[in-house]
């Protein structure tokens, strides 16, 4: 089955144009042709009319009326009718009987007889007319009028005057053929101006069909709201034209709430897009404070022809990605563990499977104990000290990831921390613990050295943590600016991040951390949590 549908959008535009064309010039042309028909018959009778009561009002007429002579009126009326180019002048008595008529062969007959018309409103009442009708000559337009007597006081004869319509049809006809002209004209026209406008909308809708982009809004509004992010777009003007339901939750706005068409700066009074729209200058990664909501966000120009039409803006909250590295380092500490111990009990069977084959069997056997003792010991101190298993067994493992790097981690058996308040996320803690002591073991190990001293209370109102290593220790200058994003003392990429994630969570706890030297040139950190939680200042 046939429809539009199934036509590019060229072609769409130019039958649609050109039907529009063919159907206005015709509506027009018929109205036109109507008035001009109805127009030329009017000016016509006028004309016929005027000729009649002209005749009507010579003296010679109205005398040789009263004397009923014919032969006079007969010559006469021939030569009016081409006078005026009239088709014929016919003259009748009161009665209505023919007195003179162009075919010799009606003179005498009733006038009546021609057109069907008794003539009352001239005979009787003495008013002129007009009248279209059927005779014996053909259609005509005729103008009658009355005669009137010397004294103008009675009706004694009738004057009719006609113009055939072939000539108003033969005029029509000439308009009508013009019209046709105009209408192909008009539809080529449109036809042209159908391809160019489609050339031209294509190239600004990147040649896709009106089907195309329809389905590709869709797709866009199902991909905005499949998007986990907030996303808001506005347009060159500051206002927003786009935004998806994550954005309306991130930024805790009413569910409600209509977006599309008002400024930016109405919803979001503290937004940077304004910025990015004057200097269309990117911003990525950026850690804002927006609706008292602490987010990641990123903002990018959008750009047609080199000039900036628009900004895009997404953003998460931080707190989420915050939770997930947080999940991502905790694995990775697992794993950490996993494998060191992996490691290091692998190394060991095979000093004891080394030693049973060369049959020393007591060193063996002692080896076994010494481990035994030393791994039981370390356990016994945990399960006291520390009763949390998350951050008890990321300690068990940075000591056997320390022993795997030929390093002792020692912790202080005075230590206990059994006292951990509920509200203090536990991946957290682990996160600011395993990231000193790794720090701490690589400083020791970089300075030939092999111990690592870490206690512990929660005695008082705050949780107190102390990593000690026996490194190089770090310059005075950098001590102000170590707990920044990206400065390390170490060599090579990927450093600078794990203190700085410490400073942050630390931050967020209400805690603080203190940087001093120790008396092996090494660092002392301490970590001090409190334990009522994060101060909030009004």
């Amino acid at each position: 089955m046939f429809s539009l549908r199934s036509l590019k959008l060229k072609t769409r535009m130019m039958l649609i144009l050109g039907l529009m064309a063919l159907l206005q010039t015709g509506l027009i042309g018929v109205f036109a042709l109507g008035y001009l028909s109805h127009s030329l018959d009017e000016q016509i009778g006028q004309r016929a009319l005027h000729v009649a009561k002209t005749i009507a009002s010579i003296p010679e007429v109205v005398d040789a009326v009263d004397n009923r002579d014919s032969e006079f009126l007969q010559t006469l009326t021939l030569e009016l009718a081409d006078i005026n180019d009239a088709r014929f002048v016919v003259i009748g008595d009161r009665n209505g009987i023919r007195l003179a008529h162009p075919s010799w062969k009606r003179l005498g007959k009733p006038m009546y007889d021609d057109d069907g018309d008794y003539n009352e409103p001239a005979l009787l009442y003495g008013k002129p007319y007009i009248q279209k009708a059927i005779g014996s000559l053909g259609a005509s337009v005729r103008g009658k009028a009355p005669i009137f007597d010397a004294n103008h006081e009675n009706v004694i004869g009738i004057i009719s005057v006609g113009f055939m319509l072939d000539t108003v049809e033969n005029i029509i006809d000439r308009y009508r053929n013009t019209l046709y002209m105009v209408i192909v004209l008009s539809f080529g026209l449109s036809v042209l101006t159908g391809l160019w406008f489609a050339s031209h909308f294509k190239k600004a809708i990147f040649g896709l069909e009106p089907e195309q982009i329809g389905r590709l809004f869709q797709e866009r509004n199902a991909t905005l709201e499949s998007i986990r992010e907030g996303i808001i777009a506005v347009n060159g003007n500051g206002n927003i034209t786009t935004f998806n339901r994550a954005a309306i939750d991130t930024l805790g706005l009413d569910a409600n709430t209509k977006l599309t068409g008002r400024p930016i700066e109405d919803v979001l009074p503290d937004s940077r897009l304004m910025d990015v729209l004057r200097t269309g200058a990117p911003q990525i990664d950026k850690d804002v404070w927006l609706q008292d909501r602490n987010l990641i966000v990123n903002r990018l120009p959008v750009l047609q022809d080199g000039n900036i039409t628009g900004v895009v803006s997404s953003f998460r909250r931080k707190d989420e990605l915050d939770a997930i590295s947080k999940k991502l380092s905790q694995i990775e500490q697992y794993a950490d563990t996993l494998r060191s111990q992996s490691h290091e009990y692998s190394n060991k069977l095979h000093t004891i499977a080394g030693l049973i084959e060369l049959g020393a069997n007591d060193e063996a056997l002692a080896l076994i104990g010494q481990e035994t003792q030393s791994h039981q010991a370390l356990i016994q101190l945990l399960v006291e000290a520390v009763p949390d298993p998350i951050l008890a067994g990321c300690m068990l493992g940075k000591y056997n990831r320390a022993k795997e790097l030929g390093l002792h981690l020692e912790i202080d058996p005075e230590s206990s921390m059994k006292e951990i308040p509920d509200h203090i996320p536990r991946e957290e803690l682990v996160s600011i613990i395993g990231n000193l002591i790794d720090n701490a073991l690589e400083a020791t190990l970089k300075n030939r050295r092999t111990d690592v001293r870490l206690s512990m209370t929660d005695l008082g109102n705050d949780l107190i943590f102390e990593i000690e290593d026996e490194g190089s220790g770090i310059p005075e200058h950098q001590q102000d600016k170590i707990f920044r994003k990206g400065v390390t003392t170490k060599q090579g990429e990927g450093h600078g991040f794990g203190l700085h994630l410490v400073e942050k969570l630390l931050q967020k706890l209400g805690g603080t951390i203190l940087l001093e030297p120790t008396e092996y040139e090494g660092s002392r950190f301490t970590v001090y949590i409190p334990k009522a939680g994060p101060t909030i200042n009004n």
